[in-house]
């Protein structure tokens, strides 16, 4: 999973936002790139459709923290949401460390929230990868909706385990750092059990 290169003393860590077109993924990195210091951040890779959908990825390395004197750093990728694009989502899960699904909140989104839900769970097991044992975390995006679902609503519909979940709005930032903070946080606990 993790990368580690001994000659830049670096280990770098692949997550993986994953979830039903429009959701808000490419938001998410979008939001994070802008509030991030430059001196922490490499460029901002982002491939889209004339439609603004993400076609491929959003690439974006982050710089946090330190492991046994090994700087730790993040490689934030989105896959695209549309279901026939299907083979480009399984090539940008190879090798990931963490996931975040991000979840429409709005009621009439609810059926694609499932769907992709489904999709990631047998997109990983395919590669020989269990989501139930990857770090995860889950984000209610779109919040501040009126059409958003209950919170309940939402975690009976996609979180049966009860993984870390958080709610958010990406465009204005709620929710958006505490996701991030919450899956690196998962991927460096478990790099230290394996370290």
């Amino acid at each position: 999973m993790s990368f580690i290169n001994y000659s830049s003393r670096e280990i770098n860590c692949k997550l993986v936002f994953y979830g039903p077109g429009l959701c808000g993924k490419t938001t998410n990195l979008q939001y994070i790139y802008k509030k991030t210091n430059p001196d922490s951040k490499g460029k901002m890779i982002s491939l889209a459709t004339e439609s603004e959908r993400t076609l491929f990825f959003d690439f974006l390395p982050l710089a946090l923290g330190n492991i046994k004197g090994f700087k730790v750093r993040f490689h934030l990728y989105t896959v695209p949401g549309q279901v026939f694009y299907d083979a480009s989502r399984k090539l940008i899960l190879k090798g990931v460390d963490g996931v975040v699904f991000v979840a429409d909140s709005q009621a009439e989104r609810m059926e694609s929230n499932i769907e992709s839900m489904e999709n990631l769970r047998k997109n990983l097991q395919e590669q020989g990868y269990n989501l139930d044992q990857l770090p995860f975390v889950i984000q209610y995006n779109k919040r501040d909706l009126p059409s958003a679902v209950s919170v309940d609503e939402l975690n009976q519909a996609l979180n049966p385990k009860g993984v870390p979940f958080f709610e958010a709005v990406a465009p204005q930032g709620p929710g958006v750092f505490e996701t991030l903070k919450e899956i690196a946080k998962q991927v460096i606990m478990q790099i230290k059990k394996g370290a």
